[in-house]
């Protein structure tokens, strides 16, 4: 049996097939249920001539049918296009037309759009619905003539039809996993990996911590004890790798997936769901989604049973100094941790310490930094270089040669590696000090400035709740270093009391020389900083 992740689902589902595997909502999901709806799903999919290898896109919020429909086209040896829910008209006909998505799923109340942005993306030819019930009751009209207009099959209908056995044909290692990014800059751009590579990469391997699987039926040796099951919250949504690696590494040990379904975050929300579901594990995206649950448990009257709760942990985005303190500091039983990795090379290592210079990792056997010959730095030199990996690593970009040709390079002995783009240095015992986005680093009077680095400084101030730094045009320095802070309920930072905190924290050419205070800082859906929409209010010079 080959490291296909439909073939290792199976693996699973055969070996517990009566454990809860999903809660997502009222939706409660058995393995059991899970692998029969997953198997309706793929004979759907077949039906509707759906062959191997082709794309089929989710358009939805967090909720039990994306999962399914995620197995479900694994087992039909499609490929998943993941679509931010977000997305207006324009990215969204994008998205549909570079995927050459031939099938979509996707929420009702999305309806209008995609019969808008249909005759952009011509090789879309099917269509199921899932019945959100979120329709406004003035709009039902014009998303029930889109949903007629597009020709689209009522997912439950879908299922009805299909037949529930599995009954497929042998599935490879080298079905595709296709997971679209769209980072801080640029188009949304698909990385393409081999299902063995991204199992190996970014899911575990058959369990982190312990020696990989050498075959996918040892897979069932791997599965929890049903008094060791952990039952883990995924904050992050399926339509990003961090709620997609969060979800199938648990279900490849045999626990628990509790998936917020929520359409606003809300930290009180969260921990309230981690008392009732009697959660082990918190999972968040970096400071976006852990600050608040900091502050919810920081609340005067807050009052939580929480004693199950083991780990709170981060990956996708770093938590900065200050709240993981704070965390710790509300959780003493539990353990903070935080995962570093990219879209492009998986799990890449977990946060050993975090100091006010920057995060520190322990890294993969097969992580390292390199200079600009591909050669390793020297640990300890203190020398720049770009973040590598090497093994299971994509094949490359979708339909992008020239980002391909980029980002993956071959070393002087012959050796592939991922370069993704973050700057970082080895220190001597071996450990990694991440800088930060080589592009969105800041060039100050040649000095150079990683934003992540002035935002950790800054966040730990009392009167800042979130913060996006930026470098603006300076006529003597080429660039200076300016924040946009929001700042927390009725404080009101200066320039120069963040500068003056700051400079016992970093050096001083990194000291922010412009502040800009704003009400609201727009983040993606799984908390990353939109650099862009900050330059460009740093540049107005005003809120």
């Amino acid at each position: 049996m080959p490291f296909n992740l439909a073939d290792l689902f199976e693996v699973v589902a055969d070996t517990c097939p009566d454990r809860l595997a999903l809660v997502a909502g009222d939706a409660r999901r058995t393995y059991r249920d899970l692998e029969e709806r997953a198997n309706r799903f793929a004979h759907h999919l077949a039906d509707a001539g759906v062959a191997k290898g082709d794309p089929v896109a989710v358009l939805a919020w967090n909720r039990a049918e994306w999962i399914e429909a995620e197995l479900g086209i694994y087992k039909a040896r499609a490929s998943v296009i993941n679509v931010n829910y977000r997305y207006v008209a324009d990215e969204l006909r994008y998205m549909l037309e570079n995927s050459d998505a031939v099938a979509l799923v996707f929420e009702r109340s999305f309806a209008p759009m995609v019969q808008e942005v249909r005759a952009g993306a011509p090789k879309l030819r099917h269509f199921v619905v899932i019945d959100d019930g979120s329709s406004p009751s003035d709009q039902d009209a014009k998303v029930a003539k889109a949903v007629a207009e597009l020709g689209a099959v009522d997912y439950e209908d879908a299922l009805a039809a299909g037949s529930p056995a599995r009954d497929f044909g042998p599935r490879s290692a080298d079905d595709l996993y296709i997971l679209y990014t769209g980072g801080t800059t640029g188009l949304p751009k698909g990385v393409l990996w081999r299902q063995e590579d991204i199992f190996f990469a970014a899911l575990g391997g058959g369990g982190f911590g312990q020696p990989p699987i050498t075959s996918a039926e040892e897979l069932a040796t791997r599965v929890v004890a049903d008094d060791a099951v952990a039952v883990q919250i995924v904050n992050a949504p399926m339509m990003h790798g961090g709620g997609q690696w969060s979800s199938f590494i648990s279900f490849f040990g045999g626990n628990t997936v509790v998936l917020n379904c929520d359409h606003h975050y809300d930290g009180d929300r969260v921990l309230r769901l981690a008392e009732g579901e009697r959660a082990t594990t918190i999972m968040v995206v970096g400071d976006a989604m852990a600050r608040p649950l900091a502050d919810a448990l920081a609340a005067p009257d807050a009052e939580y049973e929480l004693s199950c709760v083991s780990v709170i942990g981060s990956g996708g985005a770093i938590l900065s100094c200050a709240v993981r303190e704070e965390l710790a500091r509300r959780l003493p039983d539990a353990v903070v941790m935080d995962s570093f990795g990219a879209s492009e090379t998986g799990h890449a290592g977990t946060v050993l310490d975090l100091e006010h210079g920057g995060p520190k990792f322990t890294m993969n056997p097969t992580t390292n930094v390199l200079d600009d010959e591909g050669r390793p730095v020297k640990p300890g030199s203190g020398q720049v270089g770009r973040l590598a990996r090497r093994g299971h690593i994509p094949l490359g970009y979708f339909k992008d040669d020239e980002k391909t040709a980029a980002t993956f390079l071959i070393d002087p002995d012959g050796e592939r590696w991922v370069v993704p783009g973050d700057s970082a240095t080895i220190d001597a015992d071996g450990t990694l000090h991440l800088l930060g986005r080589g592009s969105v680093c800041i060039n100050t009077g040649g000095e150079k400035v990683y934003p992540e680095e002035v935002e950790a400084a800054l966040k730990a101030h009392p009167d800042v709740f979130d913060v996006v730094v930026i470098g603006v045009p300076d006529e003597r320095f080429q660039e200076r270093v300016a924040a946009v802070v929001l700042p927390r309920d009725g404080a009101a930072p200066t320039l120069d009391s963040l500068a003056t905190f700051c400079r016992d924290r970093i050096a001083g050419y990194k000291v922010p020389r412009e502040l800009h205070l704003t009400q609201e800082i727009p983040r993606t859906p799984v908390g990353k900083p939109d650099y862009r929409w900050a330059k460009a209010l740093a540049m107005k010079g005003t809120a």
